[in-house]
C-alpha cells in the first residue's frame, strides 16, 4: 500500500480556505457534535514552524490546534489535529450544512408532521374535509420536501393548505409564504372551475411566524383571502394570528459615519494594509466605513481587510487592529504573519477579477457583493436613457441600511433615492432564488417604516435623515420604489407570480441584467407594476 504523500503546511491552509469560501454555511464537528457554526464564528490560519495551526472563536468557545492534515470527501473535509502538549491526534470534521440529520430522520419527521397537520385540520375545521397532504419534491413547480401541501375541501369551496413542521430551519418557515403562493396558484389552474378557492392557509411553528405575518399584510386582498396559524406539534393546538399584529419589525438605524473623520483616523492603518496590495491593484481597492471606529477594505465587494479601534490596556488610548481573510477567515496582521497574508492578498487579487474561473471560489464568493459593488460605483447604469426625474442620485448610494437583525439573508441591499426625491430600495441577487419578490418587500417595509413613520415633528424629518442620510436633500413623503436587479436568465419563474399577488401600493420594478454584468451592467428588461397584467 502506498502512503498518502505529506502535505505541506501550505497545502493543508489552502484546502481548509477553499472549503470555508466554498460552503459559507459550513458546521465543525468533533465526535459528531457541532462546536461550531460557522456562520457565526471567525478563524485564522498560520504557517510557522513547518506546520499549520488553525484558530476558530466564537461567542460560546475559543479553540486552537494544530492541523497534521486534511482528507475532501463529498461535502465534507476532515482534519486530523492535535492539541498543544499532546501527540494523539484527533478528527474534526468541516461539513457544508449544518443541519446533520439523516435523509431517513428528515423523511420520518416531515411524514410524522402531515399526519399531525391533518389530525390538528380536521378538529379546528369540523366541517372540512383534509386532501391530497403531500411533502414531495417537485422541482418542475418549485415545491421542497420541507413544505406540506394540501386542500381543505368543502363542496365546491376550497382553501390551499402549507405547512412547515419545527425542525426545519428559520430560513425555511420564513419561505413557506411563497411556497404558498405558488400551491395557490397550482390548486386553482388545476380546478379548472370545478372547485373555487377561496384563499390561503398557511401553518408554522409556536414562536415563528413574525416575518411571514408581516409579509403577509401586504398581499392583495381582493386575489386571494389569507389566514395564518401558529402550531405547537406537541400540545397539538393551533392559534390564529392576525396578519394586522405584526409587532416592532427586526430592525435596526445607525447613524451614518463621517468618512472624512474617518480618513483621518485610519490614515496610517489604511498605509499599512495598503502595503500587502500589488500597487497597480489599488485603484481597485474600495473602501467602506463599517462605523465611527469600524473600516474595511474590499476587492469587487469581497472584504480582505478590517481595521478597527479599541481601547488600549491599562490606558485612555486607543489602539489600531488590523486583520486580512476573505469571509469568516480573520488574520491579525504582525511580523509573523505578514508574509502569508501578502500570499493571500496575491492570490485573491488575481482570482477574482473579471473573466475569472467559475471553478475558483475566490471569484465565485458573495456574488451579490460583487454586483453591489459594481452599481455603487455606477448606479447610473440602471436607470440610463429614463426620465431624469426617474433616475438616481449617484450622490446618495447606502449599502445594507437599515440593517437585519437576524443577520445576513443571502442576499445584500442598497438604498438611493431618485432625482424627484422618492427613495429607492434595491434588492440584488446573482443567481435564482425562488423567495426573491418577498425578500425585497421585507427589505422595503423596513425603509418604508424608518422613513414614513417615524417622522420628528418638530423637524418634519423622518429616522433615516436624523440619522445622517441623505444630507441636503429633500426627500418625499411617499413610500419607496423597490427594484428587484438580477441577471435576466437568473430571475426564478417564481418572481413573476409572487408579484401578482402583492399589493399595488408597492410600486416594484424588476430590473433584468446582463449576464456578464461582472464585465459591466447593462438592463436588458424591465417589468414595472404599473404595466404588469394582474
Amino acid at each position: 500500500m502506498v502512503a498518502a504523500p505529506e502535505q505541506s503546511p501550505e497545502e493543508i491552509a489552502a484546502a481548509i480556505e477553499a472549503f470555508l469560501a466554498e460552503h459559507a454555511t459550513a458546521v465543525l464537528l468533533e465526535d459528531g457534535r457541532v462546536i461550531f457554526d460557522m456562520r457565526e464564528t471567525r478563524y485564522s490560519l498560520s504557517q510557522d514552524h513547518g506546520r499549520c495551526t488553525i484558530h476558530l472563536w466564537s461567542e460560546e468557545r475559543n479553540v486552537v490546534r494544530r492541523v497534521a492534515s486534511v482528507v475532501a470527501r463529498k461535502d465534507m473535509l476532515r482534519l486530523a489535529t492535535v492539541r498543544f502538549g499532546q501527540s494523539k491526534p484527533q478528527m474534526l470534521e468541516l461539513v457544508s450544512q449544518p443541519d446533520r440529520r439523516t435523509p431517513t430522520a428528515r423523511d420520518t419527521t416531515r411524514r410524522r408532521y402531515i399526519a399531525t397537520l391533518e389530525r390538528v385540520l380536521a378538529r379546528q375545521f369540523e366541517d372540512w374535509k383534509a386532501e391530497s397532504f403531500r411533502s414531495a419534491m417537485d422541482l418542475e413547480r418549485s415545491f421542497g420536501p420541507a413544505y406540506a401541501r394540501g386542500v381543505l375541501r368543502k363542496g365546491q369551496d376550497a382553501w390551499a393548505v402549507v405547512g412547515v413542521n419545527a425542525e426545519e430551519t428559520q430560513s425555511t418557515i420564513d419561505g413557506v409564504l411563497t411556497v404558498g403562493i405558488l400551491w395557490l396558484q397550482l390548486c386553482r389552474e388545476q380546478a379548472g372551475g370545478t372547485r373555487l378557492f377561496t384563499g390561503l392557509r398557511i401553518v408554522v411553528p409556536r414562536g415563528t411566524a413574525a416575518t411571514t405575518l408581516s409579509r403577509l399584510a401586504w398581499l392583495r386582498t381582493d386575489a386571494a383571502q389569507w389566514q395564518m396559524y401558529e402550531l405547537d406539534e406537541s400540545t397539538e393546538d393551533l392559534l390564529e394570528r392576525d396578519a394586522a399584529d405584526t409587532g416592532n419589525l427586526t430592525t435596526r438605524l445607525l447613524h451614518a459615519p463621517d468618512p472624512e473623520r474617518a480618513q483621518e483616523r485610519f490614515a496610517d492603518a489604511i498605509a499599512q494594509a495598503m502595503a500587502m496590495v500589488p500597487a497597480a491593484m489599488h485603484a481597485q481597492v474600495e473602501q467602506r466605513l463599517r462605523s465611527s471606529t469600524e473600516l474595511a477594505l474590499l476587492l469587487h465587494g469581497l472584504e480582505f481587510a478590517r481595521m478597527w479601534q479599541e481601547a488600549a490596556a491599562n490606558s485612555f488610548a486607543r489602539t489600531t487592529r488590523i486583520t486580512f481573510g476573505a469571509g469568516a477567515q480573520e488574520t491579525e496582521l504582525n511580523a509573523d504573519s505578514e508574509s502569508m497574508i501578502r500570499g493571500f492578498v496575491a492570490r485573491l487579487f488575481e482570482r477574482r477579477q473579471a473573466g475569472g474561473s467559475q471553478k475558483d471560489p475566490l471569484f465565485r464568493m458573495q456574488p451579490e457583493a460583487w454586483m453591489e459593488s459594481a452599481l455603487r460605483a455606477n448606479i447610473g447604469s440602471l436607470t440610463d436613457g429614463q426620465s431624469s426625474l426617474a433616475q438616481f442620485d449617484t450622490a446618495y448610494v447606502y449599502a445594507q441600511v437599515p440593517a437585519f437583525q437576524a443577520g445576513d439573508r443571502g442576499m445584500l441591499d442598497l438604498l438611493t433615492a431618485t432625482h424627484d426625491g422618492r427613495l429607492a430600495v434595491l434588492e440584488l441577487k446573482a443567481n435564482e432564488d425562488m423567495h426573491f419578490a418577498l425578500q425585497g418587500l421585507d427589505y422595503w417595509l423596513r425603509v418604508r417604516w424608518h422613513h414614513t413613520q417615524t417622522v420628528d415633528a418638530s423637524t418634519g424629518l423622518g429616522a433615516l435623515q436624523q440619522h445622517g442620510y441623505f444630507r441636503g436633500l429633500r426627500l418625499s413623503a411617499q413610500p419607496p420604489r423597490l427594484y428587484l436587479v438580477a441577471p435576466s436568465l437568473r430571475i426564478h419563474p417564481a418572481t413573476e407570480t409572487v408579484l401578482r399577488y402583492i399589493k399595488p401600493e408597492v410600486e416594484w420594478t424588476v430590473l433584468g441584467l446582463n449576464e456578464k454584468w461582472r464585465d459591466g451592467i447593462r438592463v436588458i428588461n424591465r417589468t414595472r407594476s404599473a404595466s404588469f397584467g394582474k
